[in-house]
């Protein structure tokens, strides 16, 4: 190996050194401990009422008990203004939430679901408020610890740990449930919230950015003033305009993707096997891919680059309604869809950080991925009489066609070539 080999070999480790360090380490511990609970919700849980006898109407019911999640920008203010105890703003509202999550968790298995399912409603809302508030605080936390040159790789190794955490609710507790008692399985699944709590009372509380909130008012008010401020109210804008659109077409292909493939004439098995295999894996490679190409690519061009596969990958669900019951093609299709949505995900989520203002970042987190749920939660009673009156392959055309106003934004809110200046000095 010649000298020059030999350098570049080196800078490369160091480059990589640089980013794989322990704030990364971190979030993978605060990832996993972010999308445990709200697997526990739609996997165990509803195993659980499913097993016990719960008729079907009292199960789509309970899925309202997930309403904190897209209204959690509401009590936001709150993480940014108050802080826990001896250990601080971020770290307190954390440990506060896993503990509260971990006891939540666990006394829910403890309940009889016939004859206490009055019981268990409230105590499964608790479940999602905790979880989402949790979520805030993690959203603020990984901000604030990572430099603007690391939120991509930052964002793809969070949402990949969250991911991760789906195999234990969805696989391990289900396959305990077999061999011992429920109240068992669900301690033994909140107990997995405990390396999270643990992590977050070794950790260091992030650097302090400027002045904090004096009063709730602030906290409520100056997170959006700030916003507003920064580059006019047509910029903001823009900007709430293309997170609201970036991922509308993909959200609304996916809705009742399970419903298109019935349709199709697909068996349920063979949807569940295909999907196990390619859904999850295809979104992890999507996320590390997308994490790792961003270092090399930035926030701007990621966002672009990413965004096509992502588009693109609609229109192998209008191929497939042409083709009709494929296997083959199925596993393409939904392959090529996660691996497209992980690599939006990633640049999306980079883009989010990466907007918000390190003084107020919970609130403002908070506002902009509700702002990127409402797409998912206001469309879903519409998409039925939309693929009523078109058909699947016309309705899955429509979806590809709304993906692109949020394409065309990028021109306003992420130019390709344009030097991005850290929102605070």
């Amino acid at each position: 190996m010649s000298d020059q080999d030999q350098k570049q070999t080196a800078l490369a480790m160091n480059r990589w050194q640089t980013y794989l360090n322990k704030r990364m380490l971190t979030l993978v511990f605060l990832g996993f401990s972010s999308g445990l609970p709200l697997f526990i919700l739609i996997n165990l849980v509803q195993a659980w009422l499913a097993k016990s006898g719960i008729d079907i109407k009292k199960l789509g019911l309970f899925t309202l008990v997930m309403f904190p999640y897209p209204w959690k920008f509401i009590w936001s203010p709150l993480m940014d203004r108050f802080s826990i105890g001896k250990l601080g703003r971020r770290r307190g509202w954390m440990a506060l939430t896993q503990l509260a999550l971990f006891v939540c968790v666990g006394t829910m298995g403890m309940l009889d679901p016939v004859s206490q399912f009055s019981v268990i409603i409230p105590l499964a809302i608790a479940v999602a408020f905790f979880s989402a508030s949790q979520d805030i605080v993690i959203d603020a936390f990984s901000r604030e610890i990572l430099d603007d040159n690391e939120q991509g790789l930052g964002a793809a190794i969070k949402v990949n740990a969250y991911k991760v955490a789906g195999l234990v609710p969805g696989a391990l507790s289900l396959i305990l449930a077999d061999l011992i008692s429920w109240a068992w399985v669900f301690w033994i699944t909140a107990a997995f919230m405990l390396p999270g709590l643990l992590c977050t009372l070794l950790v260091a509380e992030p650097k302090t950015y400027g002045e904090q909130p004096k009063t709730l008012e602030d906290a409520v008010i100056l997170p959006f003033k700030e916003f507003v401020h920064r580059s006019g109210w047509l910029h903001a804008f823009w900007i709430l305009a293309f997170i609201f659109l970036y991922r509308l077409g993909d959200s609304m292909a996916a809705t009742l993707a399970t419903k298109f493939f019935l349709d199709l004439g697909f068996q349920l098995t063979q949807i569940g096997a295909i999907a196990k295999i390619t859904l999850f894996w295809g979104s992890i490679a999507g996320g590390v891919v997308g994490g790792v190409w961003m270092i090399k690519l930035g926030i701007n061009r990621a966002l672009w680059i990413f965004g096509v596969p992502q588009a693109l990958s609609i229109l192998g669900f209008a191929l497939l309604a042409k083709l009709g019951p494929d296997p083959i093609m199925l596993g393409i299709v939904l392959a090529s869809e996660a691996f497209g949505v992980g690599l939006g995900t990633a640049a999306f989520v980079a883009f989010i950080a990466r907007t918000t203002d390190p003084r107020y970042t919970a609130t403002q987190f908070a506002l902009f991925t509700s702002l990127a749920a409402v797409p998912r939660t206001f469309t879903t009673a519409l998409i039925g009489y939309i693929v009523a009156a078109t058909g699947w392959f016309n309705f899955f055309l429509i979806c590809f066609a709304l993906a692109i106003p949020g394409m065309l934004l990028l021109l306003k809110v992420a130019p390709w070539n344009e030097q991005v200046k850290p929102v605070v000095e």
